[in-house]
Formats: structure tokens, C-alpha cells, sequence
């Protein structure tokens, strides 16, 4: 049984000895944090994202905010919650929910050959998704299914106590450096909601001519959601490397 200090237990030597021991024994059990290659890209406006290699892959660590397309022409901007020229023309359309996460474009924005995406750049595909997910560790099968998937892997990718998700309940890592924010989404009606409580990210990959796929992460959950919406919902949008 443990004495104070200062019992006659201990010598100055065995204190020594002591100390040694726990100092080494710590030491080898601390693993020291990989430093991560870190970048920036500009976009066609000069907004300026910092960007992150995740395994092979760089994403950007911001939301996309750009207005116009890469050849300078304007995206159509919905301000009012009753505009339903969002869900009726088809066209790329953006909308700002909350500047601190960026804009919520359409799918059609994303899906554009005027490109969104600032050059060099691209919206990711769901596969290119899934080779992130594979890479904080999700399970080969796992990564395929649709709903929540994984076990942690959504700590890796979000920030502890960052501005934006309630720090009472998301204990977030950034493992990775992709550093995500909530934002919500906007419906096609107009309605807006999740703002800080849930991110949403279009991937440029269609389910089918009305549907496309995306990311979701949420403060209620550790794992991450994949699955197919309306193209004419206003989701977020995070670039990857060329």
C-alpha cells in the first residue's frame, strides 16, 4: 500500500527510480501527432479555402462560397424562402443560409459544366467519398451501405467544440483535418433547418434523374450518413483535388 512521499518507505533513490519508470513508461505509450500537409486554393472570386491531404487525397478544409462559375458567368441566387424558381428550372441556384458555412448550392449548380469548383478542382464523387471514409477506417462492406455507417469516423472529420455544432455534445478529434461545420440544408419548398446541428454535402453523383448522393454528419452521431436526395435540396459543398 501507497505511503505519502515523505514516508519512511521511500529513500531519495527509490524516488528516483520511481519517477524514472513512470516517465519512460508514459512516454512510450504517447503516440505523437502525424503532422498533416496542409495547403490553400483560391477560387474564381479570390475567397481563399485551406485545403488537407487525407491518405492520397486533398480536400478542402472549408465550405465552398463562390458565386459565379469558373468562366465568371453568375449563378442564380435564391433570397426568399418562397422562390420557387429553385425547384422549377433545373438551373444551378445558391442560396446563404448562414455565412459562417458557406453557401447551399443545387445539384445542378454542382453538376454544371461551367464548373463550380475551383480549377485544378472538383466536386467529389461518391466513390471518391467512400475512399475517405475507407481511410478514417471505415469497413470495406460498411462503406457501400446507405444510412449511418462506421463506428467513429465522423469524430475524425469534425472539430471539437467548434463554432457552429453545440459543444454539450460534439467531442470531435479532427483526426483527419477536414475540420467540417454544420450548416443544414435548405428543402426545395423554401424551408431551411439542421443549421447547427447537422452538415450536408452534395457528392457530383447521380442516384438517378431526380436524386443525387450525399454526406451527412450530425451532433447526435459518430458515424456518417450516406444516402440520396432531391437535386433540388441546397446542401453545402467541400471540393477535392484533381
Amino acid at each position: 500500500m501507497f505511503r505519502p512521499l515523505n514516508s519512511y518507505f521511500f529513500g531519495s533513490t527509490a524516488l528516483v527510480i520511481v519517477f524514472t519508470f513512470l516517465f519512460v513508461a508514459c512516454k512510450k505509450e504517447s503516440k505523437p501527432e502525424v503532422a498533416k500537409e496542409t495547403g490553400t486554393v483560391t477560387d474564381v472570386q479570390g475567397n481563399v479555402y485551406g485545403t488537407v491531404k487525407i491518405g492520397d487525397q486533398w480536400w478542402m478544409t472549408e465550405n465552398l462560397k463562390v458565386k459565379v462559375y469558373n468562366d465568371s458567368s453568375a449563378i442564380i441566387e435564391v433570397v426568399s424562402t418562397n422562390d420557387t424558381l429553385w425547384a422549377k428550372q433545373n438551373n444551378g441556384a445558391f442560396c446563404s443560409i448562414d455565412k459562417r458555412f458557406g453557401l447551399h448550392y443545387n445539384w445542378y449548380a454542382v453538376n454544371n459544366s461551367k464548373k463550380l469548383a475551383p480549377s485544378g478542382w472538383h466536386i467529389p464523387s461518391d466513390q471518391e467519398w467512400k475512399i475517405m471514409e475507407l481511410e478514417l477506417g471505415m469497413g470495406g462492406e460498411e462503406v457501400d451501405a446507405t444510412s449511418w455507417r462506421g463506428t467513429t469516423e465522423a469524430e475524425k472529420l469534425i472539430p471539437e467544440a467548434s463554432v457552429g455544432w453545440p459543444a454539450s455534445i460534439i467531442y470531435g478529434s479532427n483526426e483527419s483535418g477536414f475540420s467540417a461545420l454544420p450548416g443544414g440544408c435548405r428543402l426545395f419548398n423554401g424551408t431551411v433547418g439542421e443549421i447547427t446541428t447537422s452538415g450536408y454535402w452534395w457528392t457530383s453523383t447521380e442516384k438517378n434523374t431526380s436524386t443525387a448522393w450525399y454526406r451527412n454528419l450530425s451532433s447526435g452521431h459518430k458515424t456518417i450518413f450516406r444516402y440520396y436526395v432531391d437535386k433540388n435540396y441546397g446542401l453545402t459543398v467541400r471540393c477535392v483535388k484533381d
